[in-house]
């Protein structure tokens, strides 16, 4: 699949009807439940797609920035968010924009970031690498990210996938486009080196799909408070 035939498909109609009616992530609900005060937990949903974790994020009250790289589904999240922001405010807190390009936070301005089913959409190690540094600095000292992301094991539509040539783990074959897809220990590693620990070990989870197999790496980590200079 070409760029352009990947970019129609987060475009259409029947992309953003399927997203639509995807409920809130698991995960995501019971961490939820741990804040005590959610009006002052600052949430960024990088990739919101139609908004399943958006909504819910704004119906527990929490403050939430959201991104999509798609103008279909920014346009859905807005409409979904809107009854409870109102329109204004669902324009500023849901923006199209991509993920390592998050210049309109600033620093450590972050409580809890998703990464839900976003990051094995890069295409290049550049747009890999910079959505993961990208996180490291919007993230506050102990600030939490899920992920979710694809392992290069994965058929979702049974066919075989192949490298993009220059790119070690960029593979084309699916049906969404080219994908950057990494192992668990790799996750770990680039997270690591941007200050995020994971708080339990990251696990992968195999899923069948109609014609072949999903295998997604799912992680919890933290952001490392910085060292303490006590020579002062």
């Amino acid at each position: 699949m070409t760029s352009m035939q990947a970019d129609s498909f987060w475009e259409s109609a029947e992309a953003v009807e399927r997203f639509t009616d995807r409920e809130p992530d698991v995960r995501l609900l019971e961490l939820l439940e741990t804040y005590a005060e959610p009006g002052r937990v600052r949430v960024l949903d990088i990739g919101c797609a139609a908004g399943r974790n958006t909504v819910a994020l704004v119906q527990r009250g929490f403050d939430v920035v959201a991104v999509d790289s798609s103008a279909a589904m920014v346009t859905r999240t807005r409409e979904r968010v809107a009854p409870f922001l109102g329109g204004r405010e669902a324009e500023l807190r849901v923006q199209l924009g991509s993920m390592e390009d998050l210049g309109f936070l600033e620093d450590g301005s972050i409580e809890l970031a998703l990464a839900l089913g976003v990051l094995h959409q890069a295409t290049t190690q550049a747009q890999w690498s910079g959505a993961i540094e990208e996180i490291g600095r919007c993230l506050a000292p102990d600030g939490r990210l899920l992920v979710a992301s694809w392992s290069p094991r994965s058929r979702p539509h049974g066919e075989a996938i192949s490298r993009v040539e220059g790119e070690e783990n960029a593979y084309a074959g699916f049906h969404s486009g080219t994908h950057y897809l990494v192992e668990a220990d790799e996750l770990d590693g680039a997270l690591e080196s941007v200050g995020l620990l994971p708080v339990v070990p990251t696990e992968e989870v195999r899923v069948d799909t109609e014609k072949g197999w999903r295998i997604t790496i799912n992680g919890s980590y933290r952001k490392m408070a910085p060292p303490v200079d006590r020579r002062s």
